[in-house]
C-alpha cells in the first residue's frame, strides 16, 4: 500500500505493506542508514527518531501509524553536523564504536526542545531506556549539558542501582 511521508522536510511515497516498521522502510527503503537496529523489541534506543518532534522508536511503529506526521532521522538533524548535540559528541569525544549514538542523539535533540537547560536528573530520565554497549553514558551526560550551554559539571557517577544506562 502506498504511504506519503515526510522525511526530514521532504515527502517521498513508499509501497510498503501498512505493519512494515518505520525503521526498515527508512533503512531498507530509502536508504536512511542511519537509524540503526538494536534489539527490534523497542529496548534499546538504537532506532529512534523524530515522530512530530517526538522520540519514538521506530522499530515497533508501524509505517501505518505515522500518518501525515513529519519524521526526523539522525540524518535531517543537521546534514552538515551543525546541531549543538553533533559538535559536542564530537567536540567531548563522546563516542566509541558509535553504533547506538543515533538514538542517543536524537533522545538527546528532544530532550532539548522540551528542556534548554536540563539538569543531570533531567538527562537520566530522557535518556533511560538507550543503551550504550561501551557505556559512555557521562560523556554522554556531558555533551547534552554543554550542547544546551550548561557549564557541564564534572562526570558524576551513576546513581547508586543504576543499570549503567541514563
Amino acid at each position: 500500500m502506498p504511504y506519503q511521508l515526510k522525511i526530514n522536510g521532504k515527502t517521498t511515497t513508499v509501497d510498503v505493506p501498512a505493519d512494515m516498521p518505520l525503521l526498515w522502510v527508512l533503512r531498507d527503503v530509502l536508504d536512511l542508514k542511519g537509524t540503526k537496529f538494536g534489539c527490534g523489541v523497542a529496548q534499546c534506543g538504537a532506532c529512534m527518531v523524530h515522530v512530530a518532534g517526538t522520540a519514538t522508536r521506530s522499530c515497533i511503529l508501524p509505517v501505518s501509524a505515522v500518518g501525515a506526521s513529519p519524521i526526523t532521522t539522525i540524518e535531517g538533524l543537521a546534514p552538515d553536523a551543525s546541531h549543538p548535540l553533533q559538535r559536542a559528541w564530537q567536540e567531548l569525544d563522546v563516542s566509541q564504536c558509535g553504533y547506538c549514538q543515533p538514538g542517543q542523539l536524537m533522545s538527546a535533540a528532544a530532550l532539548l526542545v522540551r528542556t534548554p537547560k536540563p539538569t543531570d536528573a533531567d538527562i537520566d530520565a530522557a535518556m533511560d531506556g538507550n543503551i550504550c554497549r561501551c557505556t559512555t553514558y557521562l560523556r554522554i551526560r556531558q555533551a547534552i549539558h554543554h550542547a544546551a550551554g550548561n557549564s557541564a559539571p564534572p562526570a558524576t557517577p551513576m546513581p547508586k542501582g543504576s543499570k549503567g544506562a541514563l
